[in-house]
């Protein structure tokens, strides 16, 4: 890879400053790094010896942040489809992943799961499965960028026995990978429903002293907010609340089931919230109140959740949906525009893992991680407003090239990296594993 070459384009998205959009600019890269944004000509002018990739009919933007997904459960898209969450937890993928989560599937299914997001633009993600260390091997094989959480749970699996166990297995994964460059971690507490209070105090106290997020499932259905209601006296907001959880390390994920007490709580204490539309209206969990935790100013960023419960590991989709949903239950088309929706995609999710001194917006200084959407087609013209195709009429089916800290991972739709016919082999192996076992079908 060079040390230094220029990235032009028809179009450039920064997203910071908020709504500026270049055309005919050029992105110089220098050791992995933005060194400047200027336009073509001039680019042309200082820098006459630099290799030049020239997109004529794209767009670059920051590389996508997917705030929330279970990367290895890609490995059961499709399977018991249609059903209520927790009777899809229980009967289905609990005693699925008891029969099958090993390290290599964990492995297996990140890789396909990184194949899949590389080729969405999706340059980082924040994870939370069993064996995070089988996880890092597959993020590190594709190139891409995680926040790998370190799950906790109170009942026993093939990784752990007990909440304790959890805890002191991901740590010493969070010690064994510390030197790269292209991996984080985050605490990560399953849910107030799988969580005692005195492991979330010791997931406080762990977050605190090593300045880690804390990423948990939240307000997700209105089943779980009852279920605290007759266990604890109180809503599960309330419980992490408090237990001292509630902060700016916070990631809650869903927060669909929300009162107007509760937002004003997250904002005075500053929570991110990883937003997840297509899972929510797939297991019918209800619609976050996205257009409230905005005018209250709460950072939000989008997720996928896993392909197990999406179908899709796609932010583009994911950034369209909420956008659109927004806007129809508020009815006010203005809610959630176009710029507003991508910036949730990139420097939202940026922000919520603290990361965005280092990526989520094209500016100087940060990291190269580079997505360019191709807009050539039919289906993309004509183009009044790049940013509003970026959101409403373009798709994962457009990104063209991702590059990660000025690395080329994806070239004219190829990986770089990955094997795609070992990792659709992989794939047809656990299908068949899982397949054999009549999983998800109720047998």
């Amino acid at each position: 890879m060079a040390e230094a070459y220029l990235l032009s384009a028809r179009w450039i998205v920064p997203v910071e400053p908020f709504g500026q959009v270049l055309e005919h600019h050029s992105l110089l890269v220098e050791n992995g790094r933005i060194g400047a944004l200027l336009p073509t000509a001039e680019a042309h002018r200082r820098f006459p010896q630099l290799a030049e990739t020239r997109l004529e009919h794209h767009v670059l933007i920051p590389g996508l942040v997917n705030l929330h997904t279970h990367a290895a459960m890609t490995l059961m898209r499709g399977l018991a489809d249609d059903r209520p969450l927790m009777t899809w937890l229980k009967e289905h993928i609990w005693p699925a992943e008891a029969r099958h989560v090993s390290p290599d599937f964990a492995h297996d299914g990140s890789l396909l799961a990184c194949a899949e997001m590389l080729r969405a633009g999706i340059t980082c993600f924040n994870d939370m499965y069993f064996f995070p260390d089988a996880t890092a091997q597959a993020v590190l094989a594709s190139g891409m960028r995680a926040v790998l959480g370190i799950i906790t749970l109170e009942f026993p699996s093939a990784y752990a026995a007990d909440a304790d166990d959890y805890l002191h297995k991901g740590l010493a994964i969070r010690d064994a990978f510390k030197g790269e460059s292209r991996l984080g971690f985050a605490m990560a507490p399953h849910a107030p429903y799988t969580v005692s209070d005195r492991t979330f105090e010791k997931v406080l106290t762990l977050a605190d002293q090593l300045d880690l997020p804390i990423h948990v499932h939240l307000h997700e259905t209105r089943d779980e907010i009852e279920a605290s209601l007759a266990a604890h006296g109180m809503r599960p907001l309330a419980r992490l609340d408090r237990l001292g959880l509630l902060g700016p390390q916070l990631i809650a994920v869903h927060m669909v089931h929300l009162e107007e007490a509760e937002i004003e709580r997250l904002h005075h204490v500053g929570a991110h919230i990883a937003h997840c539309p297509s899972s929510n209206l797939k297991l019918g969990s209800g619609i976050a109140p996205v257009a409230k935790l905005l005018a209250a100013d709460i950072n939000l960023g989008l997720g996928t959740d896993g392909a197990a419960s999406n179908n899709r590991l796609d932010l583009l989709e994911e950034t369209r949906t909420a956008a659109l949903l927004a806007k129809g239950v508020t009815h006010d088309p203005t809610v959630l525009d176009a710029h507003r929706a991508l910036t949730l995609a990139t420097l939202g999710g940026a922000r919520a893992l603290g990361l965005d001194n280092r990526i989520g917006s094209l500016t100087c200084g940060k990291a190269a991680d580079v997505v360019a959407v191709d807009l050539a087609g039919v289906e993309t013209q004509p183009c009044y407003d790049v940013v509003s195709h970026l959101v409403y009429a373009a798709g994962r089916e457009n990104v063209s090239h991702v590059w990660v800290e000025g690395e080329p991972l994806l070239e004219n739709r190829t990986l770089k990296r990955l094997d795609m016919q070992e990792v659709r082999a992989k794939a047809a192996h656990w299908q068949r594993l899982l397949a054999q076992r009549g999983e998800g079908t109720g047998k």
